[in-house]
């Protein structure tokens, strides 16, 4: 639950932005981390000291729902020679760490970021006759903090957020998000480290689907050469009615043009999907790798879960020979030495089986693999082919509903436990495929109706028995159950 007020206004847990005339003896209790960031707005809105402020109520450190402790909203009158409209400008606080105290983030020093190491921020074109700014922003911004607070994963300029709706609850086409760098907001140093800010960006479902099949810096710089489709701030217009591709046909052969040459820079998703070892009777706990293992699969040990982890992070990257990350040394039995416990290791703190010596799970080539997914992760299988593998790189799939995750390479990735002569291996429940081209021109043959899901029915199977290979198209529902 969150309330509407000027930061001005004194709230139950916490006092008001210091503006110019605060008394020195307020400013020295106003938190640091908090005072920084409050610093950098006052640069770019020396005229606004108190903005609206949509707070949480019940902090995220007193158990409250919400990450974000506050969103300020602040009026911006752009600039109309430039293109730029006004709009209302929200930027939050609660991902960098306001406090420096341990009650939310970890203090790791002042050289590495703050808390997650950015704050997010977004821009709204102003309608006509509106005077204040709408709140529904800030509950989007809250819902983006919870996914990184609960998945550990960050984000960075280039990310997309698949959204499946309005984002202002409405009726409009722009249902799904696109970061990048804020225009105007610089780094800011804090005592408790760096925050950067990074701006969500409204696109319409076809503007997504092309930033994964190409890149969504590519799709970025596109939607700032259309004025009317966020220009060069990249503000979002919830009346926009109309794609970029609808508005200016001749960008789809740009977009087509990058992926030729340049391939996908998704290096992975979260996703419903699982693996079964088809080599091994269904009834071998021990090592088949089912997405339905009883109730307590084994957990990805915690190198594993860091090799997978940077295998996303560095996937954006695009090498001249891809590498899949080494494991990384310093982490051993599932546990993160020479630092107290955090909530960083939270994919390894709450299982027993997490601390089995990783030396102790050995790597296994299978014979004969089955992959399953949901019908949005499979429609994302020829680009993972297309876009990735054809151009010598990785793809990766992290189950949202199991810790288990399957990995495709192609020949040209260095670093797999996937080879040529056994291209389908297991390491505890991370499953690599390594596939040729030859094979991977195959399957995008006999995978083309996955470019248009809408036109078959569930479940959808397709079969290689010479390589012994299956892919299964599923419902939603066979992810959700209990036991999986």
């Amino acid at each position: 639950m969150a309330e509407l007020r000027p930061s001005g206004a004194p709230g139950p847990t916490a006092p008001p932005a210091p503006g110019p005339t605060a008394p020195t003896a307020f400013a020295s209790l106003f938190p640091p981390g908090l005072h920084a960031i409050y610093g950098e707005c006052r640069r770019l809105y020396p005229d606004q000291p108190n903005p609206l402020q949509v707070t949480a109520i019940v902090k995220y450190w007193l158990g409250g729902p919400d990450p974000l402790d506050y969103v300020s909203m602040y009026r911006n009158v752009g600039s109309p020679s430039a293109n730029i409209p006004e709009h209302w400008h929200y930027i939050s606080f609660g991902l960098s760490d306001l406090y420096g105290d341990n009650r939310v983030h970890e203090f790791t020093g002042t050289d590495g970021p703050s808390g997650f190491g950015f704050e997010l921020t977004f821009r709204l074109k102003r309608e006509t006759g509106e005077s204040a700014p709408p709140t529904w922003p800030a509950e989007l911004m809250q819902g983006l903090a919870r996914y990184v607070f609960q998945s550990e994963n960050t984000f960075c300029s280039g990310d997309h957020v698949s959204w499946h709706s309005p984002l202002d609850n409405s009726e409009s086409r722009i249902q799904h998000m696109l970061l990048t760098e804020d225009p105007q907001m610089q780094p800011v140093q804090t005592p408790f480290g760096v925050v950067t800010f990074l701006q969500i960006v409204g696109v319409c479902t076809e503007e997504l689907h092309a930033a994964q099949q190409w890149n969504g810096q590519g799709i970025l710089e596109l939607l700032r050469t259309v004025p009317i489709a966020g220009g060069p701030w990249l503000i979002t217009d919830m009346r926009r009615g109309e794609t970029i591709f609808e508005i200016d046909p001749h960008l789809q052969e740009r977009v087509d043009k990058g992926i030729e040459t340049d391939g996908s820079n998704l290096s992975g998703v979260s996703a419903k999907c699982g693996w079964d070892d088809l080599s091994r009777p269904p009834e071998d706990d021990e090592d088949s790798r089912s997405i339905c293992i009883g109730t307590q699969p084994r957990r990805l040990s915690g190198k594993d879960t860091e090799q997978i982890r940077e295998t996303l992070r560095r996937g954006l990257e695009i090498n001249s020979k891809p590498v899949l990350p080494p494991i990384n040394p310093q982490r051993q039995n599932g546990l993160t030495h020479d630092r107290a416990p955090s909530r960083k290791d939270s994919l390894e703190s709450d299982s027993s089986t997490a601390i089995i010596p990783h030396e102790l799970i050995r790597t296994r080539q299978l014979e004969s693999v089955h992959l399953k997914f949901n019908q949005e992760s499979g429609a994302l299988i020829p680009l993972c082919l297309r876009g990735r593998l054809l151009h010598g790189r990785h793809f990766t799939y992290k189950s949202i509903t199991g810790d288990m995750a399957i990995t495709f390479v192609s020949t040209g990735v260095e670093g797999a436990f996937a080879t040529e002569e056994h291209p389908y291996a297991a390491h505890g429940p991370w499953l690599q495929i390594l596939l040729t081209e030859e094979f991977v021109e195959k399957m995008l043959e006999d995978l083309e109706d996955l470019t248009s899901p809408e036109e078959f029915k569930l479940p959808k199977e397709y079969s290689w028995p010479e390589k012994k290979l299956k892919v299964s198209i599923l419902p939603d529902v066979v992810f959700d159950s209990p036991l999986h």
